[in-house]
């Protein structure tokens, strides 16, 4: 509708892209999508967080993103990514695994971490749910398979995470030098 130009240029500005199948966006913390009567989803994602002991203490091996539209510049988990239909946390975790590092992983070697409930970039309308899991066994070396995506892979110390590192994944990153998460996290509301 013309009526929503204006809202969609102004999204469109500050960086939002569309985020449903009639270009919706979310306008502010008390309104809906700018359709007629869809509901938000909450999208599930997978994560992995690769660690091993190192000369400098546990290290995790990090991403650097890159050319994703997503907090490109950031450090993130080398391995992560939206569950897709009909597929379990598991494998999408183990799918993103291969995906973005060339790596097997069996199931039985994702070891739980924490479930988070976000807010995503589209404010409290766009909602996540995010699996993150730790993973200490896999076949393979470790290589970016994906160079438009991120443009270094890299392990750092737990006690020593680089600048910047993406706000939601950091909160469980820096908790696994004081015992690990807890089983449930909110964040962003």
């Amino acid at each position: 509708m013309a009526a929503f130009e204006p809202a969609r240029a102004l999204y469109a500005s500050a960086g939002f892209r569309p985020c449903g199948p009639f270009g919706e966006y979310v306008s502010s913390r008390h309104s809906t999508f700018l359709t007629l009567g869809l509901r938000f989803q909450v999208v599930p994602a997978a994560y992995v967080v690769f660690r091993r002991a190192g000369d400098r203490g546990e290290e995790v091996l990090l991403q650097l993103r890159r050319g994703t539209g997503y907090l490109d510049e950031h450090w993130a988990c080398a391995a992560a990514g939206h569950v897709e239909q009909g597929e379990s946390m598991v494998d999408a975790a183990r799918r993103e695994t291969r995906e973005e590092l060339g790596l097997e992983v069996d199931p039985a070697d994702l070891e739980p971490l924490c479930g988070m409930h976000r807010t995503g970039p589209g404010g409290w309308i766009d909602q996540r749910a995010d699996f993150f899991f730790a993973c200490r066994r896999w076949r393979g070396e470790p290589r970016l398979v994906e160079p438009d995506k991120a443009a270094e892979l890299r392990w750092f110390p737990l006690d020593q995470l680089p600048d910047p590192v993406v706000p939601h994944e950091l909160v469980v990153l820096s908790s696994l030098t004081t015992g690990g998460p807890p089983p449930l996290l909110t964040y962003g509301f």
